[in-house]
């Protein structure tokens, strides 16, 4: 069969039913194989990898944590940042909303070139600008610069997701896929967590308050340049790109965007919708988080800073052990067990003001991003071999860009649940968003699951692209025999997602 001829989803109204009246019969955990079986225990798994395959591991690591830092220092010091360029909280979420609003052109950007060029030097440019940014961040005088800079920023940060997934998860041995991939999105979580203990180290000691934490974050990022210039490309990337000059690499990459537009819209549209229901579900419950516990909550800076401490560790942990558990349990069956406790989990993260807290956004983090642990390998499972990074990026950035106004929706409609003191008078600029942040990360679950549940699976899939051979010329039985292959992985993502 040609690749360039793949035949568009069957969406025939029997089709779509034999596909839906297969949405829990396939929730069942698939049956593990003896050698399967001794690897639920993840360190054999990790012992799997190597040397070189545990560097691009920590390599990807390295760039969406510090990505993560980027964004969530705006978040840390939001009403720090309000008060000096003498605007509202509300104006400085926007300046967040813009960064998710243009990530998805960064994914356009970085994915193409990261697929077309390689993963290395897309990825240090990509850095580069990290280092660009953070410091004119620092710098800005006016909100009209901050909102230009955090413009600017949106872009950078739209491109190292995709691009890092695929450096970390590309040559990851499949037994050790689940873990990694738990491991890989944790580094949110991680950075999340960096940025809450240097914020409270840098940011509210330095006679430079808030400017003084993005001058520091402009550092880490040349070290990260540095890591990545001695590694090669992966493996996988260096076969996929022989295979790919039978036909030569500029067809074969345009090849390869006919033919995921063509075969894989269907696919690439549900994964848009899936990433939005995670981003509101993560933005939803951490943009405005900070904000409540120290201006409805009146936590001091120490209690904040140990709180979201507590809430990131939740996370990392969460991320790590659900998804290692994912390729026991399946990836979707693993998310929907997590909306499920997460949801439980909402009234103590929301609701309670003692000590008590702590133990409710430890679990509630847990099983958000627990959730997100599932997603990078879940995703660069979905996604054909051919455009990995710039599908996987960009159905992430563009689910971001749906729920790129999360924080500002939180802030607004907290406006309009105001806080009153002893004697019925409203506290000035202090909001209920407790409330409001409760119903919002409630209905978001409940979206995520339902998503989840009907959308497709396709746990352990082929990662190398074959090539594509024109069939204007005879084939041998070794070429006929790798068209085959090809068609075989192509059609299985296909008929999983529109049986």
């Amino acid at each position: 069969m040609d690749l360039d001829n793949l035949p568009a989803p069957d969406l025939s109204w029997k089709s779509i039913k034999h596909y839906l009246a297969t949405r829990v019969t396939t929730l069942k955990p698939p049956k593990l194989s003896a050698e399967e079986k001794k690897h639920i225990n993840p360190i054999p798994a990790l012992r799997t990898l190597n040397k070189k395959q545990w560097l691009f591991v920590l390599c990807g690591l390295a760039g969406w944590t510090w990505d993560s830092f980027d964004f969530f220092s705006v978040s840390l010091v939001a009403s720090d940042i309000a008060k000096d360029l003498n605007v509202s909280v509300t104006d400085i979420t926007w300046g967040i909303t813009l960064v998710l609003m243009l990530r998805s052109v960064g994914a356009i950007i970085f994915g193409v070139a990261s697929d077309r060029y390689g993963r290395k030097w897309p990825f240090i440019f990509n850095c580069v600008l990290f280092i660009v940014l953070e410091l004119g961040t620092g710098f800005v005088q006016t909100y009209k610069q901050f909102l230009g800079v955090r413009a600017l920023f949106g872009i950078a940060m739209g491109g190292i997701y995709g691009n890092a997934a695929a450096t970390a998860l590309e040559d990851c041995p499949p037994e050790a896929r689940g873990v990694i991939s738990g491991l890989l999105q944790e580094g949110y979580a991680l950075g999340y967590l960096l940025c809450v203990i240097f914020t409270r180290a840098i940011a509210d000691t330095s006679p430079h308050g808030w400017r003084a934490l993005f001058w520091f974050g402009s550092g880490p990022p040349v070290l990260i340049i540095i890591f990545r210039f001695f590694l090669p490309e992966t493996d996988t990337y260096i076969q996929s790109k022989q295979n790919a000059e039978a036909l030569g690499v500029e067809k074969h990459f345009w090849l390869g965007i006919k033919t995921t537009f063509k075969t894989y819209w269907l696919m690439f549209i549900y994964l848009v919708v899936l990433m939005a229901g995670f981003n509101f579900m993560s933005h939803g419950s951490q943009d405005l988080y900070p904000t409540m516990l120290k201006v409805q909550l009146g936590f001091s800076p120490d209690r904040s800073t140990v709180t979201n401490c507590v809430a990131n560790l939740g996370a990392i942990a969460g991320g790590v052990i659900i998804g290692h558990f994912s390729s026991v349990l399946g990836r979707r069956l693993s998310i929907m067990i997590s909306c499920i406790l997460g949801g439980a989990m909402i009234y103590p993260w929301a609701f309670v003001t003692n000590s008590g807290i702590n133990a409710g956004v430890f679990f509630l983090q847990f099983f958000v991003q627990g959730a997100w642990g599932v997603i990078p390998i879940h995703l660069t499972e979905l996604c054909p071999p051919a455009l990995r990074s710039s599908l996987v990026g960009l159905a992430y950035q563009l689910g971001n860009l749906a729920s790129s106004a999360s924080s500002t929706i939180e802030a607004q409609i907290g406006t309009q649940f105001p806080i009153k003191d002893d004697n019925g008078v409203d506290r000035p600029g202090v909001y209920n968003y407790s409330l409001v942040m409760c119903i919002f990360i409630a209905c978001v679950f409940t979206f995520v699951f339902v998503v989840t549940f009907l959308g497709p699976e396709n746990r352990m899939a082929e990662m190398v692209a074959h090539e594509h051979v024109e069939y204007t010329k005879e084939m041998s039985d070794d070429e006929e025999k790798g068209v085959q292959e090809t068609v075989e992985v192509v059609e299985r993502v296909d008929t999983n997602a529109t049986k």
